[in-house]
């Protein structure tokens, strides 16, 4: 497994990157099969350091966890214990998605778009309705069954997921709700 390991304005010793190798290597080589790589960035937050880590697994799910703590290796045991957490509660599903799948996920191309928002006064009239776009980038959109949308969409920690549904061939959207249940959306074809 590859692994990139730094820190947005912090100095990262070599003691902390062996540190993060081997016990993230320990928690992901229990529970997944195979993952490719590893991206670990320590930042700090006004008097707490923050550990963010996304795992990218060979079966084309991505798991994700972020903790905040005083002390660095706090920060980074802390965002460990949760992408442990995450990886046991789907131990059984990674595994029968990949063996399920006699093809990899099928992933459809599209364009993503970052939108200016404006801050301007709440209460006056916008000049004009036309949004601003300050990026665009391909991104793409996997073909999945409603279980593995959300799977995936737990695993990533989004808020929301746009998937092609496998078993109506149209696109359709996973979101988590403010009550804390899952919402699917599925427009009639």
């Amino acid at each position: 497994m590859r692994y990139q390991i730094s820190g947005k304005h912090i100095d990262i010793g070599t003691a902390l990157q062996t540190h993060v190798q081997d016990e993230l290597g320990a928690v992901i080589s229990k529970y997944a099969e195979r993952p490719t790589d590893a991206n670990v960035i320590f930042s700090k937050s006004a008097h707490e350091f923050v550990c963010e880590a996304i795992v990218h697994l060979s079966t084309g799910l991505t798991a994700s966890a972020k903790a905040h703590a005083t002390e660095i290796y706090s920060a980074f045991d802390a965002c460990a214990g949760k992408m442990e957490k995450q990886l046991r509660r789907y131990k059984r599903r990674l595994k029968d998605h990949h063996r399920e799948r006699a093809e990899p996920v099928e992933l459809m191309q599209a364009s993503s778009y970052i939108l200016a928002s404006d801050h301007e006064d709440e209460d006056s009239e916008p000049e004009n309705l036309q949004p601003i776009i300050v990026a665009e980038m391909e991104t793409s959109i996997p073909s999945l069954s409603v279980g593995e949308a959300v799977m995936h969409m737990e695993l990533a920690g989004a808020p929301v997921l746009v998937f092609r549904n496998e078993g109506k061939d149209g696109l359709n959207v996973v979101y988590r709700r403010d009550d804390g249940n899952i919402g699917w959306i599925d427009p009639q074809n």
